[in-house]
């Protein structure tokens, strides 16, 4: 049985997950240590507590600032990770 996939852009780059999939799960798939941004001094910056109190997963969603732990992924969205 194969798990249903989603199809969508971060940074421009096209990026394959499983349904049901954060965008925080998906940058990590596309980057590897799952950077979101990165800070006034340019220290990059990645999810830490997954449940978005910290705010370090802070992306943009469709234009929208969202946390990329509490987004679920869905078909086509666009996500940007510098703001």
């Amino acid at each position: 049985m194969s798990v249903p996939t989603l199809l969508l852009q971060i940074d421009g780059q096209p990026v394959r997950v499983k349904a049901g999939s954060s965008v925080a799960a998906a940058l990590r798939l596309a980057g590897g240590m799952g950077v979101a941004r990165t800070s006034v001094t340019g220290q990059p910056r990645a999810p830490f507590c997954g449940m978005g109190v910290c705010q370090e997963c802070r992306v943009l969603i469709d234009g929208r600032r969202r946390l990329a732990c509490q987004a679920v992924c869905t078909e086509g969205l666009r996500v940007e990770t510098s703001e």
